[in-house]
């Protein structure tokens, strides 16, 4: 009892763990992975919890309220929709069991303890979180120059005078315009599948 105590005294009672590559089909997280849609896990953390699965296309992590009980709730986030940022890393000192990474997604605060003895992997993980973010902030950005440009070319084009018996047929030629000029914008600049970024930098 008095080790359990000192344990959740520390923080020391829900260090997470790295599962290997071979052992993901043995967790919680495995069953919400949308294999059937080429999602694939390239990276798990599991502690008493929590599970933190990092995806080619998303994180899923498995809220657990406590480490005694079997209730979890759910949470996806995928990355073209929640942007990535704050990545970081508190490195172990003399006498820590353990090391925390923690980053933002989509605003969410993630904080995540690990055995020290993981610190090699973490190094991985941190990198492909931190490429990913660039990654996510520079489409964004992208994006952004794409609607600036349309309003550009919007704010000229109001200003020429339209002919009575044309207005029909150029407002629908610059409603299509802006459509397919957005949509371009958004399939080229913006990254769903994160594969190649995570097997650059994680060693299985």
């Amino acid at each position: 009892m008095f080790k359990k105590i000192a344990s959740d005294a520390l923080g020391l009672s829900d260090i997470g763990k790295i599962i290997r590559q071979e052992d993901f089909d043995k967790t919680e997280s495995d069953d919400y992975v949308l294999h059937e849609d080429g999602e694939k896990i390239h990276f798990l953390i599991k502690s008493k919890s929590d599970e933190y699965c990092f995806t080619n296309l998303a994180l899923i992590h498995l809220d657990g309220e406590k480490a005694t009980s079997s209730k979890r709730n759910i949470y996806r986030y995928d990355y073209y929709r929640y942007p990535i940022a704050n990545v970081s890393v508190e490195t172990a000192g003399t006498i820590d069991l353990d090391l925390e990474i923690k980053f933002t997604i989509g605003g969410h605060p993630i904080s995540v303890d690990i055995d020290k003895k993981e610190g090699v992997a973490i190094a991985d993980l941190y990198k492909s979180l931190v490429a990913i973010a660039s990654i996510q902030d520079t489409n964004e950005r992208k994006k952004d120059y794409a609607k600036d440009s349309l309003d550009t070319a919007r704010s000229l084009f109001s200003d020429n005078r339209f002919h009575d018996s044309a207005i029909s047929d150029q407002f629908e030629q610059a409603t299509r315009f802006a459509y397919e000029w957005l949509n371009q914008s958004y399939n080229e600049n913006t990254k769903k599948d994160f594969s190649d970024i995570f097997t650059k930098y994680i060693q299985n």
